[in-house]
């Protein structure tokens, strides 16, 4: 099995454009700016769009650590269907904020996060010392920050997701994560290796992920094809102070 992220065909793309509740949406290439999602009202990624809503915190969760990895790339070898996060930093005015340190992290395609011991259903996996799907950036003038991975997987009593933190200060940090389309995560897990290559059904939509249920839909990320690789995007609005 090869260990390079796989970007899916075009015309497996074309099967999962969605929209449901509280799920995302999937949209390829041009057309995401011209749908409905949660961030047309923003003017997605131009500044001086007017007042942003402000993106809701959601919990840290118990896989965080810092691994001090300052990098755009953090697969580390993961296999999985190539993805590029794109998240712009802005305050309540949709101003970009430049210089905030972003963190990112999420498990494999076998729903593993690297650095703790205790994992996957039998609770049996161990990644101490690893640091796979981890890392941080700064945003540059435009607030943007971009990281390539790979689709996160599943594992129970949990939806898809990624975790972010935003620090756009010394003395202040934010805490969210990002969702993903429930009928494109299902499409993945049941079709596209190694997704499949894991035993069991996801067990937990959206629907039923409280966290994910409390964020609510601007917490779901917009979703594109772009030359062979999909990209993950969201306005994340800051409170002052």
């Amino acid at each position: 099995m090869s260990d390079k992220p796989s970007p899916l065909s075009r015309r497996q793309a074309l099967g999962f454009i969605a929209v449901s509740a509280g799920g995302g949406v999937f949209l390829p290439g041009i057309a995401l700016a011209q749908q409905a999602s949660p961030y047309v009202g923003l003017a997605l990624f131009d500044s001086g769009a007017g007042v942003c809503a402000i993106t809701p915190e959601a919990t840290e969760g118990p896989f965080y650590f810092d691994p001090k990895l300052q990098r755009a790339d953090i697969t580390e070898g993961k296999a999985g269907i190539a993805l590029n996060v794109r998240l712009q930093v802005v305050d309540a005015a949709c101003r970009p904020l430049a210089g905030a340190r972003v963190d990112i992290w999420h498990c494999d395609a076998q729903g593993h996060y690297s650095g703790y011991p205790g994992q996957g259903d039998g609770q049996d996996v161990d990644t101490s010392g690893q640091s796979f799907l981890r890392g941080w950036q700064k945003t540059d003038e435009s607030g943007l920050v971009s990281f390539a991975t790979i689709y996160p997987g599943w594992y129970r009593g949990r939806t898809t997701h990624i975790h972010f933190k935003v620090f756009p200060n010394a003395n202040s940090v934010m805490t969210g994560q990002l969702f993903f389309p429930d009928s494109l995560s299902e499409q993945i897990f049941t079709t596209v290796a190694p997704y499949t290559d894991r035993s069991g059904k996801r067990d937990t939509s959206n629907a039923r992920d409280r966290i994910a249920r409390r964020a609510g839909p601007l917490s779901q990320a917009a979703l594109r094809e772009v030359a062979e690789v999909y990209q993950a995007l969201m306005i994340v609005a800051m409170k002052a102070g």
